[in-house]
C-alpha cells in the first residue's frame, strides 16, 4: 500500500517552484516581463484552487447535516458548539497576545532600512467589508444554492445546522433513508477530493514558482527581520497550540501532527486554507474523530478559529507602529487586543482578511494605514506562515472536543497511514483493534 506520497511530492514541488521561480526571475529582463511568466504559472494555480472550492460546499454542506443528523438531539449541538467556541475563544486571546509580545520583544519595525510609505498613502483595501452590523447579517443565508455557489461557508453551516437538527427529529424510513443518501454523498465527495489531491504538487509548484518569479529571493532578504520575528512569534504559537493539545489528548497529539503534516504542508505551499481543507477532513476521520463532530466543529474552526491569522494581526499593527516611531502605552496595547478579537471574528470570506482587519484597526490608535504597504510585498510569505498554523489549530481543535465527547474510535495504523479514502464505517469495523 502506498504512503505518504502526496506529502513527499508536495515537498519536492516546493523546492522545484523555488529553484524554477528563482530562474525565471532571474532571466526576466523587466518586472513586467517577470510578471507576464508568473501569469502562466498563476493560471495552473487558479485552476487547482478552482477544483477545491468546486468541492468544498457539497463536502461542508453533506458532511455537516450527515453528523447532525446522526447527534439526534439539539441539546447535544448546543454543548458540543459551546465547548468548540469556548476553545476557539481562549486560541483566539493566546494567539492575539504572542503577537502582541513578541513584537514588544522583538521589535521587527525599528530595523525596517526602506523608505516608509507617506501617512495618507491608499492601500486600497475595502475596510468596509468589515462591520460588525453587515458581517452579523451575513451570516444568514438568503438562498442555500447562493451560498453553495459563492462558497459560503459560514452560510451553508447555518442551513446545515436547522436541516441536520429537523432531519434528526423525523424518525419515519424516508428520513433514516435521506441521512443514508446524504452520507453516500458525503463519502463520494471524499472520493473526489482524494482525485483532486492527486493535482495538489502540480499547484504548488505553480504557486510558488509564481510568487518567487515576481518577487525574487532578494525581497526575503530586505525584510529578514520582520519575516523572522513573525516565523519565531509562529513558533511560539505552534508551542502553546500543542501544548494545550497535549493537556487533553496526551501523546496522541503527536500521533495527530504527524497525519496532518501532509494537509499542512498543502496550506503552507499555496496559501490557502481551502486547499487544505479537504484532505485535513480526510485525515481527521483517520485519527478516528468520529464523522459528526469533524463534520461540525472543522466548519466554524475555518470561520471563527483563524490562530495564525489572528496572531498576525497584533504583530503586524506593532510593527507599523515601530516603524513610523509611534509607540503604544500598555493600556493602548491591550486595548487593541480586545479590539482585534472582535474585529477577527470578521474575517472569514473577506479578501486579504487579515490585512483589511489591521487596515481597520490602525487608524483607531493614531497609526498610519499606509504602514501596511511595507508588508504588502511580501505578505505572500508571510500568509504561507499563517496559513498552516490555521490548520493546525483547527486540527488540535477539532482533536480536543472530539476528546471531550468521547467521540475518538481507534483506527488500525494500516489505514491511518494510507493514501486511500477510508471505507465507510460499517466497512471498516473489522479492521479497528479490539
Amino acid at each position: 500500500m502506498k504512503r505518504n506520497q502526496l506529502t513527499v511530492w508536495i515537498g519536492i514541488a516546493l523546492a522545484a517552484g523555488i529553484a524554477v521561480g528563482y530562474f525565471c526571475n532571474s532571466i526576466a529582463p523587466t518586472p513586467e516581463a517577470a510578471k507576464e511568466i508568473a501569469s502562466y504559472f498563476s493560471l495552473v494555480t487558479d485552476i487547482f484552487l478552482r477544483l477545491i472550492k468546486m468541492i468544498i460546499a457539497p463536502l461542508v454542506l453533506t458532511t455537516l447535516v450527515a453528523g447532525l443528523a446522526g447527534m439526534g438531539d439539539a441539546k447535544v449541538v448546543g454543548r458540543i458548539g459551546a465547548k468548540a467556541l469556548g476553545w476557539f475563544i481562549s486560541a483566539s486571546l493566546c494567539s492575539l497576545l504572542i503577537g502582541l509580545v513578541m513584537a514588544n520583544l522583538l521589535r521587527p519595525g525599528d530595523a525596517v532600512n526602506v523608505p516608509l510609505p507617506a501617512a495618507g498613502t491608499a492601500t486600497n483595501l475595502k475596510t468596509a467589508a468589515l462591520n460588525l452590523k453587515d458581517f452579523v447579517a451575513h451570516v444568514f443565508p438568503k438562498s442555500i444554492f447562493e451560498s453553495m455557489a459563492n462558497n459560503e461557508v459560514l452560510q451553508i453551516l447555518i442551513f446545515a445546522l436547522f436541516f441536520g437538527v429537523a432531519l434528526s427529529k423525523l424518525r419515519d424510513s424516508t428520513a433514516r433513508s435521506l441521512v443514508r443518501t446524504i452520507e453516500d454523498i458525503a463519502h463520494v465527495m471524499l472520493q473526489v477530493t482524494d482525485y483532486v489531491m492527486r493535482f495538489a504538487p502540480i499547484g504548488v509548484f505553480a504557486a510558488v514558482a509564481s510568487v518567487i518569479t515576481t518577487q525574487g529571493l532578494g525581497i526575503l532578504l530586505v525584510y529578514g527581520k520582520y519575516m523572522g520575528s513573525f516565523f519565531a512569534a509562529l513558533a511560539a504559537l505552534w508551542l502553546v497550540l500543542i501544548f494545550a493539545g497535549y493537556l487533553v489528548l496526551g501523546k496522541e497529539v503527536f500521533r495527530l501532527i504527524h497525519l496532518i503534516r501532509g494537509p499542512m504542508l498543502l496550506g503552507f505551499s499555496t496559501a490557502s486554507s481551502e486547499s487544505a481543507y479537504p484532505k485535513l477532513m480526510e485525515q481527521l476521520e483517520k485519527f478516528g474523530i468520529k464523522d459528526r463532530i469533524t463534520g461540525f466543529i472543522l466548519p466554524l474552526g475555518y470561520s471563527f478559529n483563524l490562530d495564525g491569522s489572528m496572531m498576525y494581526t497584533a504583530f503586524a499593527a506593532l510593527f507599523i507602529s515601530q516603524a513610523y516611531n509611534i509607540p503604544l502605552t500598555l493600556g493602548q496595547q491591550i486595548t487593541m487586543l480586545l479590539v482585534l478579537m472582535v474585529s477577527s471574528k470578521g474575517i472569514a470570506g473577506v479578501p486579504r482578511a487579515s490585512l483589511v482587519v489591521v487596515a481597520a484597526v490602525l487608524p483607531m490608535f493614531g497609526l498610519p494605514e499606509a504602514g501596511l504597504l511595507l508588508v504588502m510585498g511580501v505578505d505572500h510569505f508571510l500568509d504561507m506562515g499563517r496559513t498552516v498554523t490555521n490548520v493546525l489549530g483547527n486540527a488540535i481543535a477539532t482533536a480536543v472536543v472530539a476528546k471531550w465527547e468521547n467521540a475518538i474510535d481507534p483506527v488500525s495504523p494500516e489505514l491511518a497511514e494510507s493514501e486511500d479514502v477510508l471505507p465507510l464505517p460499517e466497512e471498516r469495523q473489522s479492521a479497528r483493534p479490539a
